[in-house]
């Protein structure tokens, strides 16, 4: 074990004298060392917290400052207008100090304070300055003359060289929308999905909502919105994620997929090592705050709190209702390989182990031939199943000896690697391969992941590579921000060599991974059992295709003069339409990140506009595809329903106000539910100059049981991937039917156009 091979750097012996203790200077060194880099860490956050502490000015101009108010008192000029005299005569040790001590202390205090009333007002002007988002419904290519003035007036105010979280302070709230706005936009929404006497009957509903209790609700809600950084993310959090007590596996986690096209080295241990210390790597950053915030146009930042939780992160089980445990400088992580967990040491003398260290760890693991422990081989089917039984087990078999010892050093890891023994990725003459490839990401064997991680690693035999997602802590594009940069930093700046192996020297004097102990009786193995069967049919179940749609991409469908995204959801509603014979509900995910804490927010992508243009087939194009964009652009910049809508009935189940307006808004089924992935956030991968390096974007499981889930991703100029889910216990859903029928409809809508010679 890895604490006996440590324990013979320390010796001790007795004698009549007392206790000789010999310490192993290797020993010494490495405390050494690990103290060093421990103050280091805290020196370069303690700097880096005082640089966002003052954003958007900086240290130094603290000092411009003083200098300048004590130049000018030396000019005998008092620029503070009796100020400095005041605050001389009330310091407490002013009987101890020279007359000119005095001054000088009493002026950098002014100094100090005025430059604080600087920093304040600049972050006041910022904040409504970012307030305005009328660039954002300005038509592309064209922007007017205020708002090239505003983009000026915020690039000055943004400073230079900003960290991860220097414009948190300055990013305005989000906004409570009216109550008008949004039921008259709600009304609207459902409009092509009912018939003119359920319409009424809505309407009528709606309005008597309006008169009462909306008001009331409204009041409430505006009043939470001016005490809370976000009215909306917090409730968000616990209602939709943490309090369900279904499975989350499927039902809430999400994947991510490996580089489509490319395997850099097909050793499972040395890309799992380079992985890993591209994450660490990520995560030194991260924790820093030494990231590049992430800018609209390059210059309207975007907010950053939901990186905080990245790392170190684990959903804790509760019987109502779970909680997010998130941790500091973890240093070590949790593998799991053929039923086994082990511990792995992160650092060694106080830096990251090097990929070369770290293959070998891993590889130690894959050489190990011990068998795994009664109950132990499914013991993560718990993170897969109901919530109750396993908050139950957790608490009665879980809380102490070596089951708590070992859990414990699962839920504080700074992340959960698996060890895969299968082989998965993209293979173009296997129809099927991304199916599989997904549906492994998403739910393993039900056992072979910890859905309760903030992320799972996954490396499989062949060295493919993808990660599971426990949802509740954050969305799609922060995991998609990390996953860029590692894969980036596997391919191009760690590498490999001839043989596959990671670069550097390997240090065999590491003490081996540590098998965790486990002692789990058996009527826990009879709820972990129970919670695999329950997981088994919920996997089972899930019928998933994956689509490379490469006959054009997003370049051919900017001639066309439309948004990308508006062109892909109009064709998502015709092949739904064709597949099923009437337009549902659809859901597409939105950010609200321009607004402090900001999540996401629903476009109702079903709109009169767009049913129009389904069932007329050409003409309303244009008109469909301006619908959704603005559409799109009210959920960014606030002025949503949906999520004002779910904050309205969580007042209204506090006051115990009975709403029939709002349950029946909040049980509608989302029967097609959309989401685009993020591509390129870092611009760290050169496409155009690496085609083959591309993301294959990740997906979800689908949201309503006779609905589809569907994710794509927007890669380079002429590619895009659909991921779709849907349950095969539903005979009205096939997702591969749907996926050809996407296809389809792609090119039907082209065909609409000849962007050489017509312009819409």
């Amino acid at each position: 074990m890895a604490e006996a091979h440590q324990a013979v750097a320390f010796q001790f012996t007795v004698t009549p004298d007392g206790i000789d203790l010999q310490l192993s200077r290797e020993v010494l060194k490495h405390i050494y060392l690990s103290g060093v880099t421990s103050w280091k860490k805290r020196a370069i956050r303690f700097k880096n917290g005082v640089l966002t502490g003052v954003y958007p000015a900086s240290p130094s101009s603290w000092l411009i400052v003083v200098i300048a108010i004590m130049s000018t008192m030396y000019a005998r000029i008092d620029p503070s207008m009796g100020m400095i005299d005041r605050i001389k005569t009330s310091l407490p040790v002013s009987e101890f100090m020279t007359v000119q001590t005095q001054t000088v202390l009493s002026a950098i205090l002014f100094a100090t304070g005025l430059w604080l009333s600087f920093i304040f007002l600049l972050r006041y002007i910022l904040k409504a300055l970012l307030s305005y988002h009328g660039w954002i419904f300005e038509s592309h290519g064209k922007m007017s003359f205020s708002t090239k003035v505003w983009l000026v007036l915020v690039k000055l105010l943004s400073g230079r060289r900003p960290l991860l979280y220097s414009f948190q302070a300055s990013l305005p709230h989000l906004p409570v929308p009216s109550i008008d706005d949004t039921i008259n936009r709600y009304l609207e929404s459902v409009r092509p999905l009912l018939d003119d006497e359920q319409y009424k009957q809505m309407e009528s509903v709606a309005n008597d909502f309006k008169k009462d209790p909306a008001p009331k609700l409204q009041k409430h809600l505006k009043l939470k919105s001016w005490w809370a950084t976000n009215y909306v993310s917090d409730w968000w959090e616990e209602y939709i994620y943490l309090r369900g007590r279904d499975p989350i596996m499927v039902n809430s986690n999400f994947y991510t997929m490996d580089l489509l096209y490319v395997i850099p080295t097909h050793r499972q241990a040395s890309r799992a090592a380079n992985v890993v210390h591209a994450m660490l790597q990520y995560r030194r950053k991260l924790e820093r705050g030494e990231l590049t915030p992430l800018r609209a146009l390059g210059i309207v930042p975007m907010c950053s709190f939901q990186y905080e939780r990245m790392f170190n992160t684990t959903r804790i089980p509760g019987i109502e209702t779970d909680f997010v445990q998130h941790l500091k400088d973890r240093k070590h992580l949790v593998v799991y390989h053929r039923g086994r967990f082990f511990k792995v040491w992160l650092y060694y003398g106080g830096r990251h182990l090097l990929p070369s260290e770290l293959e070998l760890q891993f590889q130690r693991i894959l050489d190990d031939k011990s068998e795994p422990q009664p109950g132990e081989i499914k013991l993560p089917s718990l993170t897969a199943g109901n919530r109750v039984p396993w908050a139950r087990a957790r608490l009665k078999y879980f809380n102490e000896g070596v089951n708590r010892a070992s859990l414990e050093a699962i839920e504080t890891a700074a992340f959960f690697l698996t060890l895969d023994d299968e082989t998965h990725g993209y293979d173009p003459e296997n129809i099927r391969s991304l199916d599989l490839y997904a549906k492994s990401l998403l739910h393993g064997k039900c056992y072979d992941r910890w859905f309760d991680k903030s992320f799972t690693l996954i490396v499989y035999k062949n060295g493919k590579i993808g990660v599971n997602t426990e949802h509740s802590w954050a969305d799609s594009p922060i995991i998609g921000h990390m996953w860029e940069y590692v894969l980036a930093t596997d391919c191009f700046h760690l590498g490999y060599t001839a043989e596959g192996h990671c670069k550097g020297d390997i240090n065999k004097s590491l003490a081996p991974p540590t098998r965790l102990q486990w002692d789990i009786p058996k009527a826990c193995q009879v709820i972990i059992e129970g919670s695999y069967m329950i997981a088994k049919g919920i996997a089972d179940d899930v019928d998933f295709h994956g689509c490379l749609f490469n006959e054009f991409g997003k370049s051919l469908i900017k001639k066309c003069r439309t948004s990308p995204d508006a062109f892909i959801q109009l064709a998502l509603q015709l092949a739904h339409y064709r597949v099923q014979g009437e337009f549902c509900l659809t859901y597409e995910s939105s950010m609200t990140r321009m607004f402090r804490e900001g999540r996401t927010e629903t476009v109702r992508s079903c709109t009169c506009e767009s049913t129009a243009f389904d069932s007329i087939f050409g003409a309303l194009f244009k008109k469909a595809a301006d619908k959704h964009q603005n559409m799109y652009r009210l959920a960014m910049t606030g002025a949503g329903i949906d999520r004002h809508l779910f904050c309205l009935y969580i007042v209204s189940k506090v006051m115990d106000i009975d709403s029939p307006f709002l349950k029946q808004v909040l049980s509608e089924p989302w029967r097609l539910s959309t989401s685009q992935t993020p591509q390129q956030q870092l611009n760290l991968i050169d496409i155009q100059k690496f085609p083959k390096y591309v993301g294959a974007g990740g997906g979800f499981g689908p949201v309503a049981d006779d609905g589809y889930g569907v994710s794509y991703i927007i890669v380079g100029e002429d590619l895009i991937t659909f991921h779709i889910s849907s349950k095969f216990s539903s005979p009205e859903t096939d997702s591969f039917r749907f996926g050809q029928n996407i296809r389809q409809a792609m090119l039907d809508i082209r065909a609409l156009f000849n962007p050489k010679e017509k312009k819409m």
